[in-house]
């Protein structure tokens, strides 16, 4: 018999990312306005086949929180505009986030991409079913186990520490 534990909770995980993405147009609202000089500009996106972005967005809040220029392509987003986007827009640094196993394979379809066709962007990659030897694995540039430590690599990244 399979556990039933985690469908129980379903509905108020879906709930809970409808929250924070409410708080997350608070926050910004708040901020709208306020002169800030960016530190840089920065791409994120939950990888082609994935459509959970909780975590993509609360990396975005601090990010931008941070001082960071964040191109938000949203869930499910093909290698190819993630690496087409990057060229347009001169980025440095590119954040991938998946958060089932299958999924991963277009996070490092991406990432070779990447490389080939824009290899001065860094990435960094993050979500559940991430680890720092799977990143490794995929030629990741940075795993980051949360939000905090993606804004850590940005600030490594644009100089900023």
């Amino acid at each position: 018999m399979f556990n039933l534990i985690p469908l129980i909770f379903l509905p108020q995980l879906l709930m809970s990312a409808e929250a924070a993405k409410a708080a997350f147009a608070v926050i910004k609202d708040s901020m709208a306005g306020k002169p800030r000089e960016m530190k840089g500009k920065i791409i994120i996106a939950t990888v082609k086949g994935d459509i959970h972005d909780i975590g993509k967005n609360i990396v975005k809040v601090m990010l931008e929180n941070y001082g960071y220029d964040v191109i938000d392509l949203g869930k499910d987003v093909p290698p190819e505009l993630i690496v087409d986007t990057a060229i347009k827009e001169d980025v440095k640094l590119v954040g991938l986030s998946a958060l089932m196993t299958t999924t991963v394979v277009s996070m490092e379809d991406t990432i070779k991409l990447l490389k080939e066709k824009k290899p001065d962007t860094l990435t960094v990659v993050g979500g559940a079913v991430m680890t720092q030897e799977y990143a490794d694995r995929i030629g990741a540039d940075c795993y980051a186990k949360d939000a905090m430590e993606t804004v850590r690599f940005a600030d490594k990244v644009f100089g900023g520490e």
